[in-house]
């Protein structure tokens, strides 16, 4: 029997953009209201505290325009859903590359700066440009897909640490859910487990006798934030299961050794 070739998801590229815009905007709302003592919190990413964690997320938008103000690569070597399997080895490097850009100045003149750049940049640049990236070059279109996972995921982080309620633009929410699902699939390919997320995401993962019809003997399903945290490290699959944050039945269906796809 042929295998099956797994059929690479598309996203709008004008809703993405949106997305990627009015997200960054709710958060840079957010920062202008953060008190001293908001900021000196630790942000539960590393030992960043939210002030660091607020100069890395104006620094997302920073490096954008600065991606695209230099010359564009040839051609694309990395597609989206294969960058969160990319950026394990480039967290001490973004790290010190955000540290050293943003440095000294208030988070919310840093919020403004580097918005102002990126929707300079997004509005000269199409999506089919490729930007020479550390990661690997990637067309704009792509990379912006990406941009949902880091500001969803960053949106979170400030939530909790911060005591916030920031918005999650729901078109943000969506890709970042379907990107890491479909990364998932991607670092376990096979169709023995259903992975289900709604209302974003179902994919088929984990090597194994393929469900056809019916219901599935092995399913995990779990919502868009708890999948969120599991696929970046910021929640275990034990404590997620224990909490009933997921449900998992069948004896495929415990990811645990998968995650997180991202780190």
């Amino acid at each position: 029997m042929a295998s099956r070739t797994r059929r690479t998801r598309t996203y709008d590229a004008v809703k993405i953009r949106t997305a990627v815009t009015a997200q960054f905007a709710h958060i840079a709302d957010a920062v202008r209201e953060l008190t001293p003592e908001q900021l000196g919190r630790n942000s539960g990413v590393g030992d960043w505290t939210v002030a660091d964690l607020a100069a890395h997320i104006a620094w997302i938008a920073d490096s954008l325009a600065a991606g695209l103000a230099r010359p564009p690569a040839a051609l694309p070597e990395l597609t989206a859903v294969e960058w969160p399997s990319a950026t394990a080895s480039l967290a001490g490097k973004i790290a010190e590359a955000a540290k050293e850009t943003l440095q000294g100045a208030a988070p919310a003149e840093l919020f403004e700066q580097a918005g102002a750049r990126m929707a300079e940049a997004l509005e000269r640049n199409p999506g089919s440009r490729v930007l020479a990236l550390w990661v690997g070059d990637m067309t704009l279109a792509d990379f912006l897909v990406t941009r949902t996972v880091e500001l969803v995921v960053h949106t979170d982080d400030l939530n909790r640490a911060a005591g916030l309620a920031v918005p999650i633009e729901r078109q943000a929410l969506a890709a970042c859910t379907r990107l890491l699902a479909d990364a998932l699939a991607l670092k376990a390919p096979g169709g023995s487990v259903e992975v289900r997320i709604p209302p974003f995401a179902v994919v088929q993962c984990v090597e194994g006798p393929r469900h056809t019809r019916g219901t599935p003997s092995n399913v995990v399903e779990t919502d868009p934030l708890t999948w969120i945290r599991l696929a970046t490290g910021r929640l275990d699959w034990a404590s997620a299961v224990a909490d009933a944050r997921v449900t998992a039945s069948g004896e495929r269906a415990d990811l645990g050794s998968l995650l997180p796809v991202m780190s």
